[in-house]
Parts: structure tokens; sequence; C-alpha cells
């Protein structure tokens, strides 16, 4: 009698080629065929092979099932960090996405937001493009603090000239055709009796990759889309200003900002006038 104290794929199917003709061969070719197709894991079969009475192999022991490849579970890009993402969303959390910020708050935000920057993977682009695609809620931004839209150079100012509040914003990012749109919903003030004027403002821009976080758009057109209980009338576009009226960091029509931090569900931008802005996808 021979005893074989550990089974291999190799000795299973040698017992099969060499004892096809006994009584529990079918056994074998069974075991052996589970144990290919990775459905179970061999730690010895308690198992007896006859050939005129006698006991020629022998295999002792227990199998259990295995799956050919075992699962595993990638950590998603960001995991480890929400606790700082946590952190900084609790410090901007209450300011009206900056409109209310002080002095203090924009310098706290800031500080959490380098923590978070700090802790993030190297952003690479092209290769992380795809992570940008989609829409995205702008939850804070520096310029905002300024009192205007431009962050430290002078931009449009927020309220002044027009009794306006400003909705949520958006960021809609195309990476296929490389496109951009800032998306803000406005609620514009009208003379009583009339209802206040709500619209939905998209401002489209094409980009460019400019380095392996650096992104440069040129803007091309403003569409307004009636809201609230004017729905019903068509989008338009707004005629571009003259040339005389614009402000000298629009003429040109272009802008950019570094993506400093990004994960599936979290970035943020640092612009070329300085402001900090961070998003959640929407």
């Amino acid at each position: 009698m021979a005893i074989v104290s550990a089974v291999t794929p190799a000795c299973v199917a040698s017992a099969v080629q060499r004892c096809s003709g006994l009584e529990h061969g079918g056994a074998v070719a069974r075991l052996g065929s589970a144990f290919f197709a990775g459905e179970s894991r061999v730690l010895g079969v308690a198992q007896e092979f006859r050939s005129g009475g006698r006991v020629l192999v022998k295999v002792s022991g227990s199998y259990e099932p295995l799956t050919a490849n075992p699962p595993f579970s990638k950590p998603s890009r960001g995991s480890d960090n929400s606790a700082l993402k946590s952190e900084l969303l609790s410090i901007i959390a209450g300011l009206d996405r900056g409109l209310l910020a002080t002095a203090n708050d924009e310098t706290a935000a800031d500080m959490a937001a380098r923590k978070l920057e700090a802790a993030g993977e190297p952003i690479q682009l092209p290769r992380d493009l795809d992570m940008l695609q989609g829409r995205w809620r702008l939850v804070f931004s520096s310029g905002f603090a300024t009192g205007s839209l431009g962050g430290e150079r002078p931009g449009p100012p927020v309220g002044r000239l027009l009794p306006l509040t400003l909705g949520q914003v958006y960021q809609r990012i195309d990476v296929s055709t490389n496109e951009l749109d800032n998306i803000v919903d406005l609620r514009i003030g009208t003379p009583w009796p009339l209802p206040p004027f709500e619209v939905t403002a998209s401002l489209g821009h094409t980009f460019e990759v400019t380095s392996d976080n650096g992104i440069r758009i040129v803007f091309q057109k403003t569409t307004v889309k009636p809201t609230g209980g004017l729905s019903q009338l068509p989008s338009f576009d707004t005629p571009p200003l003259p040339e005389f009226l614009r402000q000298p960091s629009t003429a040109r029509g272009a802008g950019s900002f570094d993506t400093t931090y990004l994960d599936e569900d979290f970035r943020i931008s640092r612009g070329d006038r300085g402001e900090l802005r961070i998003f959640v996808r929407a």
C-alpha cells in the first residue's frame, strides 16, 4: 500500500492516468476536474483504489471549497483621506460657498485644503483626466469671499449692480469633447409687482491640458435658460460684451487652473487669480 500525504495537480493527474481502470477512477477524475477548475482546494481525500482485491493507492485528508481567483478589493482613491475631507467640509459648512466667509474663515479653509492636498496622490494628466468627467457642485470659493467672482483680481461684483441671489453653482466637464461649462442658478429681482426672474446661466468653455495638473480654458459663449415660472421659454445665447466694456483680465476670454486634489467624489482646484475652489461630485 502506498500512502500519498500531499495531493498536487500533478499527482492527481498521474493517479488518473495510471489507475484509469480502478474502482474509484471516476472519483479521482472528478477530484482532478474540480481542482483544475479552481472550484476546490485539495487538502487530501480519503479514498482507496483497488485492483484485484489489492489496495494500490490510498489518499487521506479532506478538501474544502476555494474560488479560482479570490476576490481582491482595492481601496478607492481618497478613501484614506476621509478624515481630512470631513475636517475641510466642517470648516466651510455654513459659509454659503464662501459668500459669508471672513478673512479668518478663508485662512482656515486654505490651511485645511493644503493638508488634504499634501495627503493626496499626485495628479497626472492626461492619465487622470477621466476622473474629472461629470458634474461637480461648488461648495466653496475664496473668490466669493473677496466680494467678486474673480479671486484676487477684480471681477464682476456679486449683488451690487442688480439684486441677484446666487443659487447652486456647478461645473460640468466632458473629457470626450474637451468642454467645460460653469453653470450658475440665478434669481434676479424685478420691480414690484413683477415676480423675480429665475434663470440658469451656462458659461461654455473649451479646455486643454497644459501640465501634469494644469488646465487652460477658453470662453466660448453664455447660454441662459429661464426657469421657475418662465421655464417654458426657450434658452438663448447672450451676445458678447463690446471690447471696450470688457475687463482687461477677461478680454482674452481665457483662464487656467491647477487641480491640486482629486478622488472619486472630491476635487480641489487653484486658479490663476489665486482663488481656492472646492467641489464635490453632484
